[in-house]
C-alpha cells in the first residue's frame, strides 16, 4: 500500500473505500452502512479504517499521480453530501483516482435486482401467454401444450422461444455487472469480457439442458406424452404440476446464463 492508493476494506455484505495518504492516515467518507446521515469526508488513522477487516488495493491501468489523487481527496475534506446511490465512499475514491465518479457496488446491486425482477416478470408473463394463446385456454395440460405450440410452432419450439426472453434479460444485466472499464487493469478487463461471452453461451446451454431435462424426466423423448410427463415431473420437484414445470424450464436458461457467466469471470480473474 502506498501514498495515493485506493483501498477497499471488506465488511461483510459491503466494502468500504478510502484513499491512503501515505502517512498512516486515510481520507474517506466516514460512518457505517446504517449510520450515514452525518457522514462526511474526513481523515482517520489507517487502523481505524481497517477495523480488523481484510484490505485490498484497487488496481488501475491509468489514474492520476499520487500527489494529484491526494490533492483531489483533500479538496473535498469536510464535505457533507453522502448519498448511497450517487455519492458514496466508492464514488469518492474512484473520483479521486480517475475523475470518474462510479460505484461498482451500486451498479452491481441495481443490475442484479433489476435483472431478477425483470426476469421474474418475464417468466410470469410467459405463463400468461401460454395460458391465453392456445386452443385450450388456461394452464391445464391441454392448455399448456396448445399454448406452447401456438407460440413456437411446436411445444418444444414454444419452450425454447419463451426461455429466450428471461435469458436475454439476464444477459443484459450481466453485461452491466461485467461492463468494461478502461481504467481497470487489462487482466480484469479480459476477465469481464470472458464473463460477458460466457453469459450468452450459458443461456444457450441452459436452454438445451432444460429441454433435455424435459425429455428424460417423464416418458422418454419429446413427443406430446414425453413433454407433458416431463414438465409434470419437473414441476413435481417443487410440489407443483405442469405449470410449475413450465415456469422452471423457462427460467432455467436465465439461471444458467448468470451462473456460467459469473463463474467464468471469477475463474479467469483468479
Amino acid at each position: 500500500m502506498a501514498k495515493g492508493d485506493h483501498l477497499s476494506a471488506a465488511r461483510g455484505l459491503y466494502t468500504h473505500h478510502a484513499i491512503d495518504l501515505g502517512d498512516g492516515r486515510v481520507i474517506h467518507y466516514s460512518g457505517t452502512a446504517s449510520e450515514k446521515q452525518n457522514a462526511e469526508v474526513r481523515l482517520d488513522p489507517y487502523e481505524a479504517f481497517v477495523d480488523g477487516c481484510h484490505v485490498l488495493v484497487v488496481e488501475y491501468s491509468n489514474s492520476h499521480s499520487a500527489d494529484e489523487v491526494i490533492r483531489r481527496a483533500l479538496s473535498r475534506l469536510a464535505e457533507h453530501r453522502y448519498d448511497l446511490m450517487f455519492n458514496n465512499c466508492e464514488h469518492f475514491a474512484r473520483w479521486c483516482k480517475t475523475g470518474d465518479s462510479a460505484s461498482e457496488q451500486v451498479r452491481d446491486a441495481t443490475a442484479t435486482v433489476g435483472g431478477v425482477g425483470a426476469g421474474g416478470a418475464v417468466v410470469a408473463g410467459s405463463l400468461g401467454v401460454v395460458s391465453a394463446t392456445g386452443a385450450a385456454a388456461g394452464l391445464s395440460g391441454a392448455g399448456i401444450m396448445s399454448g406452447l405450440a401456438a407460440v413456437g410452432g411446436t411445444a418444444v419450439g414454444g419452450l425454447a422461444v419463451l426461455a429466450a426472453a428471461p435469458a436475454a434479460v439476464t444477459t443484459v444485466a450481466m453485461r452491466r455487472v461485467l461492463a468494461d472499464d478502461s481504467s481497470l487493469p487489462q487482466a480484469e478487463r479480459d476477465a469481464r469480457q470472458t464473463g460477458r461471452v460466457a453469459t450468452a453461451v450459458g443461456g444457450a446451454v441452459g436452454t438445451a439442458g432444460a429441454i433435455g431435462a424435459v425429455s428424460v424426466a417423464g416418458v422418454s423423448g419429446l413427443s406430446a406424452a414425453g413433454i407433458t410427463s416431463g414438465l409434470a415431473a419437473i414441476g413435481g420437484v417443487v410440489g407443483g404440476g405442469m405449470a410449475a414445470g413450465t415456469a422452471i424450464v423457462i427460467a432455467a436458461p436465465a439461471v444458467a446464463a448468470a451462473g456460467i457467466g459469473y463463474a467464468a469471470y471469477r475463474w479467469l480473474k483468479k
